[in-house]
């Protein structure tokens, strides 16, 4: 899922040279690593069927079990809900089937090439996402203060949001060195990134994404910090993620995260569907047409984990809400870490005391949305007078924040996102029912769009998520703090267990969340394949030399060990 950031620089594309989230903080080809004919690893054949556990059937566990299984190993899934975690998929009570509400990840950059990979591989469409300004997007409505503004490009808004747009785009060659960071990107040139990076990094992880803005000469404006705040360029507005790290929004931004963003046809979830049923062309040990759906009796992951421990030697045991007890060589965790602190019963023993302390300092964001079905997009009527669009894809400093338009076949029903909205302002949302929530906006919208009667539109029974309030999740992602760095590295090299004492070897942890960019399906494969290399190497198995994996080159690209 996407965290509300501003877009990237848009800049002509070199051939064969696309920005992809290779880096910042650990520069490794995900993608290069995946499409390598040579695999990813294999383990001593006396290892083949050996069980190892995967707590969490979100695409982090998923892609886990996946590449696990064609190692030859035997991943045993562990979902307390439904596969597919935040890739939640949903219809509406009383709508046409096939009508569909995307309440976690909905739009995906181009740049997640380790993702597309995935996404690929088990065949899915992908469709450009209606964000405002967007080239697909028909018309964009951004209205602030009371007063709205019409626009189909950025050059039909008053001057002063090109003026901010400007502001922003000094703001990161100048203090930065966006440019710069960006070919180094594209070339896949290690040695720029970390020169860059590691800089950046020792400056500025105790600041603010508002401070940053505030110390920029291109800032000084107070007015333009607060359109910047509640518009922005890209998404949308993303004032709520002031109080964060810089460094998380740079992360961003650099790799051009939050540009061209696509949605799945058909919705998010079919692919960890797919991939749980997929039976890979390759696979080592197992027969041919095994799946992971196959390997699970009933074709169903084991209920969650109410229980988990160590037991000697140096085993992982499990026990599931259902209270049975199964024991592994080795596990990997991918639900939200907090799980670990709160529903889930814990040994400290599992994690040395300093990963507990990461685990504990991790910062969730909220995040809610409200859809509802409509009949058809009526959205692109014009309106008789203006001839302009009698609805459009709208920001706005009213409660709803962003209301997103999906759908534009005038023969089918459409879904309107009423509101998407982040931290402070998802949480003026939390007390309400749905049906309340859904009053509350379709008034702001009537303020926007007085000739437009929305609720005669709608075909069905809305759906929302407060994802704070989601018990197994307990907020949308994780979005560092200001000095949380140090942190967020003892996660993502939790992987590296060479370096951990004996004891605390066997379970590895992964998911977007313990990734450099969480709210990206991105990071949740990328974690994914730093605990497959995990498991191979605890299993005393190897990568091909053709094919380094990221633990293999760790210590040439390591994010930067700040001094304790």
């Amino acid at each position: 899922m996407t965290s509300a950031v501003p877009t990237a620089i848009h800049t002509d594309e070199p051939a064969g040279k696309p920005i992809t989230m290779f880096g910042p903080d650990f520069p490794f080809a995900y993608d290069d690593y995946l499409a390598n004919p040579a695999g990813l690893g294999s383990v001593p054949p006396g290892k083949y069927g050996t069980e190892v556990a995967v707590i969490g059937g979100g695409l982090s566990g998923i892609v886990t079990a996946y590449e696990l299984m064609k190692l030859g190993l035997r991943p045993v899934v562990y979902e307390i809900d439904e596969l597919g975690g935040r890739l939640r998929t949903v219809g509406f009570p009383g709508a046409p089937s096939g009508v569909t509400a995307e309440m976690g990840a909905m739009r995906f950059p181009p740049s997640s090439t380790a993702l597309f990979h995935y996404i690929d591989k088990v065949g899915l469409e992908t469709t450009p996402f209606p964000n405002p300004l967007a080239p697909g997007t028909p018309s964009t409505v951004v209205d602030l203060k009371g007063q709205s503004h019409y626009a189909t490009t950025q050059d039909d808004l008053p001057e002063v949001f090109s003026d901010v747009a400007r502001a922003w785009q000094r703001t990161l060659e100048e203090q930065v060195e966006f440019a710069e960071m960006q070919t180094a990107i594209r070339e896949r040139d290690v040695k720029t990134i970390k020169r860059i990076w590691d800089g950046l990094v020792e400056k500025l992880d105790n600041q603010t994404f508002y401070g940053f803005l505030c110390d920029s000469p291109a800032f000084a404006s107070f007015r333009d910090r607060e359109i910047f705040g509640q518009v922005g360029f890209g998404t949308g507005g993303w004032d709520t993620d002031f109080p964060n790290s810089i460094l998380e929004i740079l992360r961003v931004v650099y790799t051009g995260a939050d540009d061209e963003h696509r949605s799945i046809v058909g919705g998010s979830r079919q692919l960890p569907l797919r991939l749980w049923e997929r039976a890979p062309e390759h696979l080592t040990h197992w027969p041919a047409g095994t799946s992971l759906k196959s390997l699970h009796e009933g074709g169903k992951p084991l209920p969650g984990v109410a229980h988990l421990h160590r037991t000697a030697p140096n085993n992982i045991t499990v026990t599931d809400t259902n209270g049975s007890i199964r024991t592994y060589p080795a596990a990997v965790f991918t639900a939200q870490s907090w799980m670990l602190l709160s529903t889930i019963s814990c040994d400290e023993s599992l994690f040395p005391i300093d990963h507990w302390t990461a685990i504990e300092r991790t910062h969730y964001m909220a995040s809610s949305k409200v859809f509802v079905p409509v009949d058809r997009p009526f959205w692109l009527d014009k309106d008789p007078e203006t001839g302009r669009d009698v609805m459009s894809m709208t920001l706005t400093d009213r409660m709803p924040r962003g209301t997103y338009l999906l759908g534009d076949d005038p023969a089918s029903p459409a879904v309107i996102c009423l509101s998407y909205t982040w931290a402070d302002d998802s949480l003026k949302w939390l007390p309400l029912s749905v049906s309340e929530r859904v009053e509350v906006m379709l008034q702001s919208l009537r303020e926007i769009y007085p000739t437009v009667d929305v609720r005669r539109h709608i075909i069905g029974d809305p759906v929302t998520v407060s994802w704070e309030a989601e018990p197994n999740f307990m907020g949308a992602f994780k979005a560092n703090l200001p000095g949380h760095y140090r942190y967020q590295r003892r996660l993502f090299t939790h992987f590296m267990q060479d370096r951990l004492e004996p004891r605390y070897r066997g379970l590895f942890i992964a998911g977007d969340d313990v990734s450099w960019t969480a709210g990206w399906a991105e990071g949740a494969v990328q974690t994914a394949l730093n605990a497959v290399w995990g498991v191979i190497r605890h299993f005393g198995g190897a990568t091909d030399q053709a094919n380094p994996g990221p633990g293999d080159i760790f210590d040439d690209i390591s994010p930067i060990n700040l001094p304790e």
